[in-house]
């Protein structure tokens, strides 16, 4: 079988039509993809604003956390004067105590 002119415009058109039919599937799919994509997309922007939102919840925690802080420090500080005071009372008491009886 020899190859013509008419044989090589008609495989020329076929091939032509065949890479036309598959550029429309992969655009076709393509297009699938996008919309996949774009929905993807829009979740994950959801998603940021929950985040955005849960890093709101965490700083108002930690600035709570800071308030029972500076209210420990002035407890602990409040613990130390207490037991200290307290020392010394009974230092002085003992020591009066001592002094009576000699």
């Amino acid at each position: 079988m020899s190859w013509t002119d008419d044989r090589l415009d008609a495989y020329a058109a076929d091939t032509a039509s065949r890479f036309d039919r598959l550029e429309r599937r992969i655009d076709a799919r393509f297009d699938k993809v996008d919309e996949r994509f774009d929905k993807m997309e829009a979740r994950f922007e959801k998603v940021d604003a929950r985040f955005e939102r849960i890093d709101e919840r965490f700083e108002r925690i930690d600035e709570r956390f800071e308030g029972i802080d500076k209210r420990f420090d002035s407890l602990h500080h409040m613990m130390l004067q207490f037991g200290f005071g307290g020392i010394v009372t009974m230092a002085i008491g003992l020591t009066g105590l001592i002094l009576t009886h000699v």
